[in-house]
This record gives structure tokens, sequence and C-alpha cells, in this order.
């Protein structure tokens, strides 16, 4: 596997990165183990200032840090500014709230008194993709350097100057040798890492079939992992939905990171009332774009992270189209230099058409025309993923209601949601399990550790609750 920085928008190979050896690997295991065992007697607020001070040094260099995403995948600079943002904020909140959500819960119990502890598990290894290359990496690991989990990280092979970057950040820190280490390993070197008796945990953030090789992994050595698969969200507009604020976000609630997002709107599901204005809408926001350099303010459309994913999406879309779906908008041919990907909308998927199962992830909209909102609600639901999605209607009330018979992660009501540190983030069916950010997110690798102390002389009568 070959660690490359290629610019998508000229595709010029910038900086080749050799691999790491099997020795560099076990060092970093090594260390990470050490650290462990330290870590786990401390109190986790003993952390916090460190964490901060990665958030401190993020936002010191923040221009520089977001130009790397811009060159490097080809994200626009404003959203690679950004995303630098979206992770000091989640520094920030683990640093402020995670000796909180860890505290002992004391639970009442006839036995004696009873406490349950949140103790670490040990190195965690990480595996992560180029959509988000920072944001990634810091929501796995602002939790768990928290929790006491030293990381070990695989990040994907077209950033790593990004994985770099991190790591220098949180080495310049303070953060103790040990608890981050950024790895350019092969995925058999993912494997022995899962395998190894140090390491208690994997998390992935990728496609279904890494996520079934690493799941199986993990199983078959009996570690635990969360895995975050992508989606074909939902956009579910109803009848009596408020159009003027649709068209506020349709364009990002697609277009965002040129369409590279997990939880980009993918599908829209119109009722019949406003389905020829939703799509009237939605050509016009695809036609408005300017598509090109990602390092200019006047760009509202990002070329794809490489030419690669171009051809591979290109092709899907011409696949889609043979198969009996109708191009309503953009062209088959895609001329544009590098992995500039002009816009495309899709109508008329039936679901014989392989595209009506799969994930578009570049600037596709695809969308549909439904007679009710119970259609639209099993239409949405028809589907392998189930991430997250959106719902627009005229009462909040009833679209929550609509929202909560979706299967899925998460749903905005009203609006396009995104991401925020407090929000748990995570899916159901192929788009994965397991949940990061928030509370909840904090929790995915930590030990509960059930302790019952007794204060008074045992009774052989309740010796052993009582039921013997």
């Amino acid at each position: 596997m070959s660690y490359q920085t290629i610019n998508p928008l000229t595709d010029e190979v910038l900086k080749t990165y050799p691999n790491h050896d099997a020795a560099y690997v076990e060092q970093a295991l090594v260390k990470g183990d050490v650290l462990y065992k330290q870590w786990r007697n401390d109190p986790v607020a003993s952390r916090g200032p460190v964490l901060n001070k990665v958030a401190d040094l993020m936002a010191a260099q923040s221009d520089a840090l977001a130009k790397i995403l811009t060159v490097e995948m080809g994200k626009r600079f404003v959203e690679a500014q950004g995303e630098v943002a979206l992770c000091i904020s989640i520094a920030r909140y683990y640093a402020e709230h995670a000796a909180d959500f860890l505290k002992p819960e004391h639970i009442k119990s006839s036995i004696g008194t009873a406490q349950v502890i949140s103790r670490p598990t040990g190195i965690l290894m990480m595996v992560e993709p180029w959509n988000f290359p920072y944001y990634q990496i810091m929501r796995v690991f602002a939790p768990n350097f928290m929790v006491g989990n030293p990381m070990l990280l695989k990040h994907a092979s077209n950033c790593p100057m990004a994985a770099e970057a991190f790591e220098k950040i949180v080495i310049a820190a303070g953060v103790p040798e040990g608890a981050f280490a950024n790895l350019y390993i092969t995925y058999d070197q993912v494997n022995q890492i899962i395998a190894d008796k140090r390491v208690q945990g994997v998390a992935l953030t990728g496609s279904e079939r890494a996520g079934q090789l690493v799941a199986a992994e993990a199983g078959k050595n009996m570690k635990q992992s969360s895995l975050e698969l992508g989606g074909s969200d939902p956009f579910i507009v109803l009848d009596d939905a408020n159009l003027s604020e649709i068209k506020k976000i349709i364009s990002g609630a697609r277009l965002f990171n040129a369409g590279q997002v997990c939880t980009s709107s993918k599908r829209f599901i119109v009722t019949e009332k406003n389905y020829e204005q939703m799509l009237a809408m939605l050509k016009e926001a695809f036609a408005a774009v300017k598509l090109g350099d990602p390092m200019l303010s006047t760009t509202t459309l990002a070329p794809l992270s490489s030419s690669k994913a171009k051809q591979n999406l290109a092709q899907q879309v011409r696949a889609a189209v043979e198969n009996g779906a109708t191009l309503a908008f953009g062209s088959l041919a895609q001329n544009k230099p590098a992995a500039l990907f002009e816009p495309v909308i899709l109508t008329n998927i039936t679901k014989e058409n392989p595209a009506f199962y799969q994930e578009f992830f570049g600037p596709v909209g695809q969308i549909y025309r439904v007679p009710d909102e119970a259609a639209a609600i099993r239409l949405a639901n028809d589907s392998h993923y189930g991430l997250s999605g959106v719902v627009f209607g005229g009462s909040p009330e009833h679209a929550t209601e609509v929202a909560s018979q979706l299967e899925t992660g998460s749903v905005f009501v009203n609006s396009f949601g995104g991401t925020l540190p407090e929000l748990p983030f995570g899916g159901v069916k192929n788009s994965g399990y397991g949940r990061e950010l928030g509370r909840f997110g904090i929790e995915t690798f930590v030990n509960k550790e059930t302790i019952v102390t007794k204060h008074n002389p045992i009774n052989l009568d309740d010796a052993f609750g009582g039921f013997v």
C-alpha cells in the first residue's frame, strides 16, 4: 500500500511516504501498553489540560492545517477551516465533560454498597477514511484520550500529510509517549495489530467491505469494535413542508464536501404535491455551483478526492442510466480535468436498478416521487443503510413523529444538521454499529466495572443474594 499526497485538482504527486515496518509498529505497541498501565490508575481529569493544549495548537495553526486538507483531498478551503474548528470544539468538549461522564455511578443493592466505575480497556486501533481527515481522528482520539486508552492510527493512503500533521500537533501539546501513533501500514499489518493481546478494540470508519473484514478480525480475536460504514440518507419533504426553508440548505445538504459525506442527503423523497417544485429547486441549486480550485473563495464545488474516485462515480452514474434511471441534470461525459466532477441529478430509479440500494459518494442527487407520507417512510426505510436523515414538514411535532419511524441513527427535523460534539453519531443496518461523540461516544471502549462492598458480617441465608 502506497501512501501518497496527490493534489486532486492537478493529479500531481506531491509527496510519497515510506511504510512503517514491523519493528516500528512493535515499538508503538510497547509504548502504548506501558502508558495504559500507568493511565488506568490516573484520574480522568488529569488529562484534560493536555487535550485543551491540543485544541489551542490546532487553533493557532488553523489555516496551515486547513490548507493541507485542501491540497491533499480537495476540500474547499473554507470547509477545511470548518473541519479544523469542529475538531477544536470536540477536543474542548471532552476536556470539559469527560470526568463527569465517567464518574462512578452508585447503585442501590441489598447485598451491599455497589458502584460502577469506568476504566480504560487498553490500546485501540483506529482505521479512518479520507473525507474528513482530522475530524475522523478527533472524534475517536478526544474521548479515548480522556478515558485513558492509547491509540494507533491507520489513516487512508491518500491523506498521509494530514495524519502526520495531527500526530505532530499531539506531540507538541505534550501528549505522553505512547498515547497516539500514526502508522503507515497495510491492512495485513492492521489485522496483526488487532490480533495482538495488548490491543483491546478497533474503531473503523470506511466502506462496508472494510467494515466486514475488520469486524471479522475483531470478532475472531474477541476484541470490541465500532463501525461507521456510510449511508444513503433520505431527505423527506412532506406535503406541508416550507419549501423556502429547504431552498436555503438544499445545495449544502447534497454538495457539501463535494458530496463526499456519509450523512449527505443522497435520496430526496418528495410527496406528489411538491415533487415538481423540488426537482426544479434541486436543478437550480446544482446549476448555480462554481466548480474549480478549492483554494479560491469563488469556488462552491471542489473536486472529488481523486481521479480514481471520479472514474468510479462516473461509472456508477452510467450504470444507473443504463438500468433505466433518467439523467435529469448534468452529463455522463464528465470531461473536466483531474478529479473535477460536474453535479448530476437522477430520477425514475426503480428497485430493479442497482443504483436503488447503492451509496453515491459525490455530487449526485437522487429524487423520488411518492404519493403520500406513508410511502415516503416506506421508501426511506427500504435501504441497506441507516445512518442519518432529514424530514421537513410544516408541523415540527408531526415531522418529528415521522422522523421517529425512520430506521436510522439520527434524524434532523426542519434542518440539515451535520455534526456537533454533544450529539451521538452512528448508524444501524449496513451503516455499522456503535456510537461516537457525546456522552454515548465516550463509553464505547470503557470497562464498566461493578464493585460491591459489604459492610456487615456475612449472613449465609443471603450470602448469594438470597437465591440459594
